[in-house]
């Protein structure tokens, strides 16, 4: 059985590394899955961030608030403990100087990290699960957006396809503890207390 599923899985990373690879995607993948690395996309995320807590009034200062202890939970549950746990190597790793997988589109360096999960999956999928909670409206987007850096992680060579799914399904999970944890503070503090946007229309006036 667990041969059976690498094999799916090992196919659905051809396809995706090497069927659809095309010169945009060679720049624009590459360009994607390190925009955490480079100056200018740290500096759009943390535009972004700011832009939230200086015009989302209350519940924005309280949302970006708590993408800190969210963003920092996810990473270091990947990165320190599910992937060293699980120890799967990369796609693009070898034993012995015999690589896992021949003939791969390699686009950035393979890295010395596990494979299992992609930390950019699990971290992405967090923080877009966490704000489409909030702003319903904007689900689309984040989720879009999480979504292309996950595909990156394969196009570029690095990570499986089950990398990818099971790192947004931690992720996912990791949004709804932070969500949970923060109704239980929201029924001890009423004060304290945010209302997601259920609809593009509805507006909570003390949030204004």
């Amino acid at each position: 059985m667990i041969d059976f599923l690498y094999g799916i899985d090992k196919t659905v990373f051809y396809f995706c590394n090497q069927t659809l690879a095309n010169p945009v995607s060679d720049v624009f993948m590459p360009f994607l899955t390190d925009l955490n690395q480079h100056w200018y996309g740290l500096t759009l995320f943390a535009a972004l961030w700011l832009l939230l807590i200086w015009k989302g009034g209350r519940k924005g200062q309280i949302v970006g608030l708590l993408l800190i202890p969210l963003i920092t939970m996810s990473d270091q549950l990947s990165s320190s403990i599910v992937k060293h746990i699980v120890a799967r190597p990369r796609p693009c790793h070898d034993i012995d100087g015999i690589p896992f997988l021949s003939n791969i589109h390699m686009l950035v360096p393979c890295g010395s990290g596990y494979s299992f999960p992609s930390s950019h999956a699990v971290n992405n999928f967090a923080v877009a699960t966490f704000l489409s909670y909030y702003y319903r409206k904007w689900s689309w987007a984040v989720f879009i957006f999480a979504g292309l850096v996950g595909c990156s992680r394969i196009a570029v060579g690095v990570h499986y396809p089950s990398d990818v799914l099971g790192g947004g399904m931690i992720g996912c999970a990791c949004a709804s503890i932070i969500i949970l944890l923060w109704k239980i503070v929201e029924r001890r503090y009423p004060i304290l207390v945010i209302t997601p946007d259920y609809s593009r229309h509805e507006t909570t006036s003390g949030e204004q």
